[in-house]
């Protein structure tokens, strides 16, 4: 399918969705250094800009539009979130250019605190304004654990199909992979140990690149970001942000020696190794926090490939 994906940030999203046989058309961030790792790895279909500032006709027309709107305000991890935080207005702009352009699906990605924000009633005016658009609308809590992703990260995929379409084209979500302990054909979560154990250390001879790492305290203690990693364990969400300032917060080594590196953060969200982030190093971790899991957007691309092919065959 032609996609066009707004918010792409530094492309985790996009590189699974590539992975699943699909062409990105256009893609849109308003930050610079994300912009420039989109370019490095990606292509050069990707503009720089607020999307508040972009009209709906100056994007191209696809089959599917995708995005991850910001989603600090929804955020659980965010003690003043609230409806009428200015950063959840940005899912406006992603419902205008859905609404203005008609595409015949669209995937939205957010935290699962948009499920309970105002008790609710935020996914439910969502849920209502996409409709009124004129899409059918479904929505999942994922755990990316469940798809072979070494991290616990628990994210929302809110799913349109044009209400022209017929139901039997409506997406559908992919099928767990991976479960907590292994059943049946599922096989157990990936974990932290097994993932980085043949990373060297930073400091040691090596030749990955974004193989650094914020000297920032190893604390642990019971706080976001500041809390001991277990080996045999998913690693806890990769952070975009750690504090109340905006700074970056690295999550802990699995031996709770140091924190991750930039590299191995990447690792962790299944981004391959030759994949370069550009930028400071704070930048380059908080592209790397922001990004969809590339394994997990490989899943749903693969899903919206199996809807194209019965849409071909309806027709």
């Amino acid at each position: 399918m032609k996609i066009v994906s707004l918010f792409s940030g530094a492309g985790g999203l996009d590189l699974g969705l590539i992975q699943a046989g699909h062409e990105i058309i256009w893609a849109n961030d308003f930050d610079s250094d994300c912009v420039d790792t989109y370019e490095h790895n990606i292509g050069r279909h990707i503009r720089l800009g607020s999307i508040e500032d972009i009209k709906s006709d100056e994007i191209p027309t696809g089959d599917v539009v995708v995005g991850g709107f910001p989603c600090q305000g929804f955020s659980q991890a965010n003690r003043l979130r609230s409806g009428d935080d200015p950063r959840n207005s940005l899912y406006r702009e992603f419902l205008r250019i859905v609404t203005d352009n008609q595409p015949k699906w669209f995937l939205a990605e957010n935290v699962r605190g948009i499920l309970s924000l105002d008790g609710g009633a935020a996914i439910k005016k969502i849920e209502s304004d996409f409709s009124k658009a004129g899409y059918r609308v479904q929505k999942r809590l994922f755990n990316t654990a469940d798809y072979g992703v070494p991290q616990s990260r628990r994210r929302v995929i809110i799913a349109g199909t044009r209400k022209d379409l017929p139901s039997a084209l409506d997406y559908t979500y992919p099928e767990a992979t991976h479960s907590k302990h292994g059943s049946g054909s599922l096989k157990k979560w990936c974990n932290i140990g097994n993932a980085l154990k043949q990373i060297p250390e930073p400091d040691g001879e090596h030749q990955l690149i974004n193989h650094i790492c914020s000297q920032y305290k190893v604390t642990n203690r019971n706080f976001t970001g500041h809390r001991t990693t277990d080996p045999k364990k998913p690693s806890p969400t990769i952070l975009a942000r750690g504090n109340a300032k905006g700074g970056v917060c690295a999550i802990q080594h699995p031996k709770n020696h140091r924190r991750m590196s930039i590299r191995e953060q990447a690792i962790i969200q299944t981004f391959p190794n030759a994949f370069e982030f550009l930028g400071r190093m704070n930048s380059c971790y908080r592209q790397v926090g922001n990004a969809v899991p590339v394994l997990f957007g490989q899943y749903l691309g693969e899903q919206l490939g199996a809807t194209e092919k019965l849409k071909r065959e309806a027709s």
